[in-house]
């Protein structure tokens, strides 16, 4: 799985973007790997592509390659090592009460309004606060990957409880990728965010899947930065995956 992509180049196209704005620093240019999006086989080389580093954005399957930035590191977690620390296990105790359903990457009119409620209030002014069921499907459902909508609910006793948050998961033989969560922003103290990935590697470990990739930690960014709270990490350095020692950085 960290194999450089280079050796596949007969096989396969990468295609490099211009700079364009930085989406987490306002004062840098950033530019993308991408692979042709046209290719049919997006599906097959998917799983590879999480092993070099890549990440899914709709049908788009990307990688920063800035020149003169290495911040963004793809990060992944490793099932099987992963213990909850004292406050993941204060946010799993505090939701007690929400269940989990994995359900198809099918869009629903429930999920699509918890989505617009979310942007409205997280990314307001943003360009993503005006999506609808089109934008919706292109961004997070795609033409070609598997995946799954984890839903989390306030536990029914019949089923049926409010649907809390909603986190996109791709789904390879081998892991899963944590693509999008969006929740309830009125109940944003809850920690949802966090309970979704928990979840999520909950659910990977009980179908036997070794990681969970959460695309993209930057160090001292303060919304990316929460993914190093998810031990132990390993990232990758372009060659291959390392668990990232927090100490000496």
């Amino acid at each position: 799985m960290g194999t450089d992509p280079g050796q596949y180049s007969d096989d396969f196209r990468l295609f490099q973007t211009t700079e364009h704005a930085c989406g987490y620093w306002p004062d840098r240019v950033a530019r993308d790997l991408v692979f042709d999006p046209r290719d049919p086989r997006m599906q097959q080389w998917y799983p590879l592509a999480l092993g070099w580093g890549f990440r899914r954005s709709g049908d788009i399957v990307y990688r920063p390659h800035c020149a003169q930035c290495r911040a963004c590191v793809a990060v992944r977690v490793p099932v099987a090592r992963f213990r909850p620390d004292r406050s993941q296990r204060r946010c799993l105790a505090d939701n007690a009460d929400v269940d989990m359903r994995v359900r198809p990457a099918e869009r629903t009119e429930e999920q699509l309004a918890l989505y617009r409620r979310y942007l409205a209030a997280r990314h307001a002014g943003g360009g993503m606060d005006g999506h609808g069921a089109t934008e919706f499907d292109q961004f997070l459902v795609g033409s070609w990957s598997e995946g799954r909508f984890i839903e989390l609910r306030e536990h029914a006793d019949h089923g049926g409880g409010r649907l809390l948050a909603v986190a996109v998961t791709d789904v390879v033989e081998s892991a899963v990728s944590a693509v999008y969560t969006f929740y309830e922003p009125e109940l944003a103290a809850r920690g949802l965010g966090t309970l979704a990935i928990l979840k999520q590697i909950e659910w990977a470990r009980s179908t036997g899947r070794t990681h969970v990739y959460l695309g993209y930690w930057i160090a001292g960014h303060g919304k990316m930065d929460y993914k190093r709270r998810f031990r132990p990490l390993e990232g990758f350095d372009g060659r291959e995956w390392r668990e990232l020692d927090f100490a000496t950085r």
